[in-house]
């Protein structure tokens, strides 16, 4: 390790005497500097020295772009978010990406530079979701502003997914919708079926059956027939206050086969609570006497008296 130690020290010393000037030099050697800053960074790496590798790299990257060689600056820093990932130090990742991107594009390699951006933000999506939430988007824009509907549509179903695993369901759907017309672009009417089903989804999350019958009608056309009887059993059950019928419509194999965020989020989908009967009333026999009216005889067993008895005709008769 010493030896690899030693054996970087040199190329430094090498890399800094390439970059002075004097009355004979009067420009620095940027080239010879870069590649002996990269000669040392992979001494450092063999030799475990992390912090000096990245330092070395990002002197590398410099002297390429002093000597306007502006792809292998952004190769350099690539090399920086490897390092930055073995040391987990995760915080810097994005804005080295970002550097390189911009560096890709200025080169006229935009596609490298959204590939950059894609692998950068697979290594933070588990602890970092919020910056690879932002690198995804960035390649959405960097491949569609290149005419790449395919690529961008690829970048844009990430965004989506991450929306949904932060519960960000308005910027979601707005996603999803983007994804829908990069897959129009392409003529991929099978995927634009299954995002049909994951929109609605998003908009039953968000509680607006509305828009999700909306989104139904829409691109309900571009999906098969499983996942359309899927659809209305599951709208049908919504409208109807049927959770029973949502459960099992949530259930179907299809939706859970989907992409694990959309299946987690098909599978805590709050259902419809259903209609709620009112309660009996609870009435207790006997708990009081029947009311009675005073006029009636009802109370002795008798007929109402109306003030001239039977007893009274026949002694009187009818004078």
């Amino acid at each position: 390790m010493s030896n690899k130690i030693e054996e970087a020290q040199e190329h430094i010393r090498q890399a800094e005497k390439s970059l002075k000037t004097s009355l004979l030099k009067w420009r620095p050697d940027f080239d010879v500097a870069a590649d002996e800053y990269n000669k040392a960074a992979i001494c450092f790496r063999n030799a475990k020295a992390l912090d000096q590798c990245k330092e070395c790299l990002l002197k590398s990257s410099d002297c390429h772009r002093q000597n306007r060689a502006i792809f292998h600056a952004a190769k350099c820093l690539d090399q920086v978010i490897l390092i930055c990932k073995d040391m987990n130090n995760l915080t810097e990742v994005r804005k080295y990406a970002e550097k390189a991107c911009n560096l890709y594009q200025q080169h006229g390699s935009p596609e490298s530079g959204a590939s950059t951006l894609d692998k950068a933000a697979k290594i933070l999506e588990a602890t970092h979701p919020e910056d690879a939430l932002q690198l995804y988007k960035h390649a959405v824009d960097v491949a569609t502003i290149e005419d790449s509907s395919r690529q961008g549509a690829e970048y844009a179903s990430k965004v989506a997914r991450i929306m949904v695993k932060l519960g960000m369901y308005d910027q979601a759907a707005d996603a999803i919708r983007r994804e829908i017309g990069l897959h129009q672009q392409v003529g991929s009417e099978a995927a634009i079926g299954r995002l049909a089903v994951v929109l609605v989804l998003v908009q039953l999350a968000r509680g607006d059956y509305v828009a999700a019958e909306k989104a139904f009608k829409e691109w309900g056309n571009c999906c098969d027939a499983a996942e359309v009887q899927t659809l209305e059993s599951l709208l049908q059950a919504y409208d109807d206050e049927d959770p029973e019928l949502a459960a099992r419509a949530l259930a179907s194999p299809f939706i859970r086969h989907m992409d694990i965020e959309y299946a987690r989020l098909a599978r805590d989908l709050p259902l419809p609570k259903g209609v709620s009967i009112a309660p009996k009333a609870n009435v207790i026999e006997n708990a009081a006497a029947s009311y009675v009216s005073p006029n009636s005889g009802a109370a002795e067993g008798g007929k109402p008296d109306t003030g001239t008895g039977l007893d009274d005709m026949e002694e009187g008769g009818l004078c």
